[in-house]
């Protein structure tokens, strides 16, 4: 599975449970960090961590493995580590704040699928 395959897999599963606004966006060139961000948000901390259990879940069942995942608990801004593709789900207020979108505004947007 590619990297783009990954990162439309993890986008799917989020848009699944009603993930908002929900955005891959292609790094590479950019960043050593990633080659894929994607990017949305829940409207409170037991959505954010529906979707975040749905894109395990889709991953794992795909063959996948979650190399990492950080802010579970809090349900605030959700990492998840697929290797080079990582995922950001954010509460919406958090979403709002840091706009992520807007630090990597020269990454080309992919469409979800």
């Amino acid at each position: 599975m590619t990297e783009l395959e990954i990162a439309q897999l993890a986008a799917k599963a989020a848009e699944d449970k009603k993930g908002n606004n929900v955005v891959i966006l292609n790094l590479q060139g950019l960043s050593i960090i990633a080659d894929y961000f994607v990017v949305c948000h829940g409207n409170s901390e037991t959505q954010v961590q529906a979707i975040v259990d749905n894109i395990k879940d889709s991953v794992e069942e795909a063959g996948l493995t979650v190399r990492g995942r950080e802010g579970y608990d809090e349900a605030r801004w959700v990492l998840i580590d697929l290797g080079d593709v990582v995922v950001h789900v954010f509460h919406r207020d958090e979403r709002e704040f840091y706009n992520i979108e807007r630090l990597w505004k020269d990454a080309p947007v992919v469409s979800v699928q």
